[in-house]
């Protein structure tokens, strides 16, 4: 059978139909990442602040920054509003702990389901499952940037390989997760984001397949995407050499406790990489439970005193208010500053047990490293 054979069919009617996308119902013309550049664009002075918290990020997690990297913010967002009175408070809190950590919002806008939900600003903006994509990644976009301007930097996880080409700028930090870690497209993409990304064990609490994607993102990798001009394009990247492991806990039981850091550490060690560990508060470490995340925090902080300089920081998962919503029909009735993802400390107890935490490791610190009871 010939090629266009293949391809191609005669209807009754004699009209001739590609024998591609039969499961599509619609296609939509996009904006290029350089259109909603220029919607968006960055200014001089918060460019100048994103590559100096890069940096930052980056010295951390080789090293040569002593202090703790803290992921702090909502599990996702949804209301702009709520978020931007977030990043005040944590730019302000920033500044108080500033001498023992260093704090990057946490903003996810795609959040992998592992059947279904509400996935995220990016693709469902509206939360009423529309899917105008093209006004979340704007929305996205728009909301970094009022962030940013603040002198707050941010943190996102990368989900969709597209997406970077609309927010990488403005990012000094990200993540792949537990359910994406294991695949090729993300370590490709990894190798050439512009900061520092940290992969998560995988959800069965397994460290090998997070391993095995920093030593990939360490190397060059060529992959295909789109440009920020909206042309398919190959790209060959340089490598990453700021990819490091995060604990998230896994299917049995957590894993931030000092002999699964050791492990951790030396499992990196074997593989001749930099051993570098944020550990994640939230998720299986806290038994999903968010009122347990203090208890990991503490912990950590603790192995930190005893001298553990693996751990390069940790995520909490943060709000204004505790707990969780569902997304309800009438979305007039949601509570302002409450997640509609996974349940989140409330800002009082994050801002109290950050600076107990500060404390803590000041008196550490003073002390010679000696560690302190807690």
């Amino acid at each position: 059978m010939s090629l266009s054979a293949l391809l191609w069919y005669t209807t009754e009617k004699g009209n001739i139909m590609a024998n591609v996308d039969i499961r599509i119902r619609q296609t939509e013309s996009l904006a290029t990442p350089d259109e909603l550049n220029k919607r968006f664009p960055v200014d001089e002075m918060t460019e100048k602040s994103i590559r100096i918290s890069r940096q930052t990020v980056n010295d951390i997690i080789q090293g040569r920054d002593p202090r703790l990297l803290a992921i702090v913010g909502p599990c996702s967002l949804h209301d702009r509003k709520a978020a931007v009175e977030y990043a005040h408070k944590l730019k302000k809190l920033a500044s108080e702990v500033q001498d023992e950590m260093y704090i990057v919002m946490r903003t996810y806008f795609e959040k992998p389901r592992t059947v279904l939900g509400w996935k995220g600003l990016i693709l469902d903006p509206k939360m009423d499952g529309s899917y105008d994509i093209e006004l979340g990644i704007a929305e996205a976009r728009s909301l970094l940037l009022e962030i940013v301007s603040l002198g707050m930097p941010v943190g996102c996880e990368v989900l969709d390989p597209i997406i970077p080409q609309y927010i990488d700028e403005l990012m000094s930090w990200s993540s792949i997760g537990a359910r994406t870690t294991e695949s090729q497209i993300h370590r490709n993409l990894a190798s050439g984001l512009s900061v520092a990304v940290g992969f998560k064990n995988s959800t069965s609490g397994e460290l090998l397949n997070a391993i095995n994607a920093i030593k990939c993102a360490y190397y060059p990798a060529s992959f295909i995407g789109m440009d920020r001009y909206g042309a398919n394009t190959i790209f060959r990247t340089t490598g990453n050499e700021c990819c490091h492991l995060i604990l998230r806990g896994g299917d049995h039981s957590p894993n931030y406790y000092e002999d699964d850091v050791e492990s951790a550490r030396l499992m990196m060690i074997k593989e001749e990489l930099n051993p570098a560990i944020i550990i994640d508060c939230s998720h299986a470490n806290s038994r999903k439970n968010y009122e347990r995340q203090k208890r990991v925090l503490r912990s950590l902080i603790d192995q930190v005193s005893w001298g553990e300089k693996a751990i390069k920081g940790f995520m909490l998962e943060s709000n204004l208010f505790s707990g969780c919503q569902k997304i309800p029909s009438d979305l007039s009735q949601l509570k302002y500053g409450v997640s509609v993802t996974d349940a989140c400390i409330g800002w009082e107890e994050t801002e109290r047990i950050l600076l107990h935490a500060c404390e803590l490791l000041r008196k550490s610190r003073l002390n010679g490293g000696d560690a302190l009871p807690l």
